[in-house]
C-alpha cells in the first residue's frame, strides 16, 4: 500500500505546469522529487495504510443495524478509492510545499552572513592572427592527404532538462482575473496579479523578509506563478531569458524596488531555481546559482557554489544561506529557438567572391540581438573551449532561417558534398568583413550564427560558428571546431573521400576547412598553425 501510494503521488507530479512541459521529453523528469518529500509521503502512507486495513475488513460490503432493519452500504469500488486518494494525494503537496515554505520563512529570520565578492574572471583577450589569403599558385597545387595531430578533444556540457517546483501548483479559482502586461526582448506577455498580491516593503530586515515570505507562499500568488511557467514553456525560454522575464513581471506588478526583488526571487525559487537573497544597506539583491563561470562579472562563494547578483555589482553583502529543497542552478545554454517577438533587420546582400551565383539577401531578428547583447559569456568546468560550444550548438531562429536556408538550398541543388561544402565555405570565407573584436567592442566576443548575419563585422571564431550551424543544418554532416592559439576553425566528416588535411577522431576521418582562409579550399590548414598544440571541440 506505501509503496503504491508514493507511485501514485510521483505520477500526480505530472498535474504541474512545470512538470508537463519535462515529461513529453524525460519520463523520468516525473520521479525528481527530493528526498525530504519521499519521506514525506512515506510517513502519510503509513497512517492510511492502517486505514485501509480497517476498511478491507470485508470488500464487498460493511453492514450496519438502524433499529429492526439491516442496511446494507454501496460496495466501495475502485473508481472511489482513487478519486479519494487522489485528492488527499493533492493535498498532500500542497501541505508539503507550504510546511517548506514555512520552515524557510522561519530559517530567513536567523542572521545573515556577510561576504565579500570574489574577484571576476578576465573576459577572454586572445592573439590577434590576422586572416590570410591563399595564393594562386598554391590553390591549384594538388593536395595530399596528411593527418594531424591534436592535443586533445573537448567534450561538451549536453543540457539537462530546466527546473521544476518541488511540488505541483495548482490553479486558484478566482472571481474576477486581473492581468498584468509587460515586454521582455519585444515580446509582450502577462501574467495574472491580482489587487489582494500586491504588497510593499519598509525594510529588508530579516522579520520583513520573513513575513512577507509567509504571505508570498499563500495560494493567492499560485496563479501567478503558472502563468509564469507556463511563459517559460510556451515562449521555449532557456533559463536566462526566464530570469529576465520574471524581472520584467516582477516590475510591472510592483514597481522598482525591494518588493519587485522579493517577488521575483520567490517566483524564481518556487518554479525549482536555486537562488539567495542577499541585502546591501537598506537594498535586497537576488543572487543566482550556475555552474557557469561568467566572465567580466564578479561573483559570491557559498558553501563552495558560485552566486551571481543579477542586478547590480555589490562589494559586500548580507547573505541568508538558506537552501531550498531540490533547487537547480541556472544554466546559460540555449538548446532550442526561444519564441521572442519578431522585428526584422535591414537585409544585407552577401555574396562569394568565387562563386558568383552564391548570393543571398539576410536579415535576423532585431529582439533575439537584443538578448544576445545580454546575454553573459562564460565558460563550464574552468575549460575555455567550451564557450565555443555554446554559441555553436545554439539553434539559427527561424528569421535567419527563412531568409537564408531556402535560398542557399536552392544555390546547392544537385551538387555533391564536396561541392556543397566548397561552396558554403567561400561565401562565408569571402561575403563577410573580417574585423578584430577589440576593436569593434573593446574586448573578445563570440558571436552566434544571427550575430554574424546582422552584424557588419565578424572574426574567425564567428565564421567557424556560423559555417559548422550552416554544413549541420543543411547537409547533416558532423562538423567539429577545432582551436589553434589564437584561432579558431573547423573540419567537417564526408561520407565521401575527400583528399587534404585531416584529424582522426575515433576511426571518423574530419577534413579540415577554414572559413578565415580566404579563397582555400576544404582540406587547407591556415599556414602557421601549430597543431600539436590544438584542440578539437566537438557538437552536437
Amino acid at each position: 500500500m506505501e509503496k503504491r501510494l508514493i507511485m501514485g503521488l510521483m505520477l500526480l507530479m505530472a498535474f504541474s505546469v512545470g512538470t508537463m512541459a519535462q515529461t513529453k521529453k524525460n519520463k523520468k523528469s516525473t520521479a525528481q522529487l527530493s528526498k525530504q518529500y519521499v519521506q514525506y509521503a512515506k510517513d502519510k502512507a503509513k497512517g492510511k495504510e492502517k486505514l485501509a486495513e480497517k476498511k478491507a475488513s470485508d470488500p464487498a460490503t460493511v453492514t450496519r443495524e438502524k433499529g429492526d432493519t439491516t442496511v446494507k452500504e454501496k460496495p466501495r469500488t475502485f473508481e472511489d478509492a482513487y478519486n479519494e486518494f487522489k485528492q488527499q494525494a493533492k493535498a498532500d503537496y500542497e501541505n508539503f510545499r507550504d510546511k517548506v515554505n514555512r520552515e524557510y520563512a522561519e530559517f530567513v529570520k536567523e542572521a545573515w552572513e556577510q561576504h565579500k565578492v570574489m574577484p571576476a574572471m578576465p573576459k577572454p583577450k586572445d592573439e590577434n592572427i590576422p586572416p590570410v589569403e591563399m595564393d594562386e599558385k598554391e590553390k591549384n597545387k594538388p593536395k595530399k592527404d596528411n593527418p594531424l595531430p591534436i592535443e586533445e578533444v573537448v567534450t561538451p556540457t549536453v543540457p539537462e532538462p530546466q527546473p521544476v517546483p518541488i511540488a505541483p501548483i495548482r490553479e486558484q479559482p478566482q472571481p474576477q482575473e486581473k492581468w498584468t502586461s509587460f515586454m521582455v526582448y519585444g515580446t509582450e506577455m502577462k501574467v495574472r496579479f491580482s489587487d489582494d498580491e500586491w504588497f510593499d516593503m519598509k525594510d529588508c530586515s530579516e522579520e520583513t523578509v520573513s513575513d512577507i515570505w509567509k504571505r508570498l507562499s499563500g495560494i493567492a500568488y499560485n496563479n501567478t506563478i503558472r502563468d509564469c511557467l507556463e511563459l517559460r514553456i510556451t515562449k521555449k525560454l532557456s533559463d536566462w531569458a526566464y530570469l529576465n522575464m520574471l524581472n520584467k513581471m516582477a516590475e510591472a506588478c510592483l514597481g522598482k524596488g525591494n518588493a519587485a526583488t522579493l517577488l521575483m526571487a520567490y517566483v524564481y525559487c518556487q518554479s525549482g531555481y536555486q537562488m539567495r537573497l542577499a541585502r546591501a544597506g537598506n537594498r535586497l539583491c537576488m543572487l543566482y546559482g550556475t555552474k557557469h563561470c561568467i566572465y567580466g562579472k564578479g561573483f559570491f562563494n557559498i558553501d563552495g557554489e558560485d552566486y551571481y547578483s543579477f542586478n547590480g555589482e555589490e562589494k559586500n553583502v548580507e547573505i541568508c544561506k538558506v537552501a531550498f529543497p531540490n533547487e537547480k542552478p541556472l544554466s546559460l545554454l540555449i538548446p532550442q529557438q526561444q519564441g521572442f517577438a519578431v522585428e526584422k533587420s535591414a537585409e544585407r546582400i552577401l555574396t562569394s567572391k568565387r562563386y558568383g551565383d552564391m548570393q543571398v539577401k539576410v536579415c535576423a531578428n532585431k529582439n533575439l540581438m537584443t538578448f544576445y547583447n545580454d546575454y553573459p559569456s562564460s565558460m563550464l568546468d574552468f575549460n575555455f573551449m567550451t564557450r565555443w560550444a555554446m554559441y555553436a550548438n545554439t539553434p539559427l531562429e527561424n528569421t535567419a532561417r527563412e531568409a537564408l536556408y531556402p535560398a542557399l538550398r536552392e544555390k546547392l541543388k544537385g551538387k555533391n558534398e564536396l561541392e556543397a561544402v566548397e561552396r558554403l565555405l567561400n561565401w562565408v570565407q569571402t561575403a563577410f568583413v573580417y574585423e578584430y573584436d577589440d576593436k569593434v567592442w573593446g574586448c573578445d566576443r563570440a558571436f552566434f550564427a544571427e550575430e554574424s548575419l546582422y552584424y557588419p563585422y565578424c572574426d574567425c571564431e564567428d565564421r567557424s560558428i556560423l559555417f559548422s550551424r550552416l554544413v549541420r543544418d543543411l547537409l547533416g554532416l558532423k562538423v567539429v571546431l577545432v582551436f589553434y592559439p589564437g584561432h579558431l576553425a573547423t573540419a567537417v566528416h564526408f561520407n565521401s573521400d575527400v583528399t587534404g588535411d585531416y584529424i582522426m577522431l575515433d576511426g571518423v576521418r574530419y577534413t579540415v576547412c577554414d572559413p578565415t582562409y580566404i579563397n582555400a579550399p576544404v582540406g587547407s590548414t591556415m599556414p602557421r598553425m601549430d597543431n600539436s598544440k590544438a584542440k578539437v571541440i566537438l557538437l552536437e
